[in-house]
């Protein structure tokens, strides 16, 4: 079993000094210490990437905590899943936890239910601001940039919808959905 370790923080303020020493405390030699700057939400970092590639079926990656894995729990609950479906262990120094074994199948299912959870409460919270919102005369989705009124205008003095679309630089299936949006009793023309 190799080791490797991770390390990352989120501003360039921050250092990895601290976490790389604790990773090679544990035994995992420099070389095989990748590190990331910033607090990018997403996956896609560099030195994550990196390890990914580099870590085989029985390798251990060890990382100082919980958070410097992924930056929300959904990040690292799909992390801890990839990394233990090619057979990779993750320790946490400072937690104790571990993906190792029996208990650690137990951790990972254990986590994964926590970030459902955490998802669904999300959603419904998300979704209850938004009725609250509209509620109270919020409206979602972009600003209309078509001039409605100068279309209809036009549409009024017989300018067909080719012309429209020119003069107002959009396309005719948005000419003729206007339209029948405005003037549903009217036929298209």
């Amino acid at each position: 079993m190799r080791k490797f370790g991770y390390a990352r923080v989120s501003t360039s303020q921050q250092s990895l000094k601290l976490q790389k020493e604790a990773l090679e405390a544990e035994g995992v030699k420099p070389s095989r210490i990748f590190s990331d700057i910033g607090s990018r939400s997403d996956m896609d970092r560099k030195g994550l990437n990196l390890l990914r590639v580099k870590v085989e079926d029985g390798d251990l990656v060890l990382v100082t905590r919980l958070d410097r894995l992924g930056s929300d729990t959904a990040d690292m609950i799909k992390l801890i899943k990839e990394f233990d479906k090619a057979g990779i262990s993750i320790r946490f120094i400072r937690e104790g936890l571990s993906t190792e074994g029996t208990m650690g199948k137990m951790v990972v299912t254990i986590l994964s239910a926590v970030a459902d959870a955490e998802r669904e409460r999300i959603l419904e919270r998300t979704n209850e601001g938004r009725v609250d919102a509209m509620a109270n005369g919020v409206v979602f989705g972009r600003k209309r940039s078509v001039d409605r009124e100068k279309l209809l205008e036009l549409h009024n003095n017989n300018v067909g919808a080719t012309e429209i679309a020119k003069e107002l630089g959009i396309g005719r299936s948005t000419v003729y959905s206007i339209i029948k949006e405005e003037l549903p009793d009217k036929k298209e023309g």
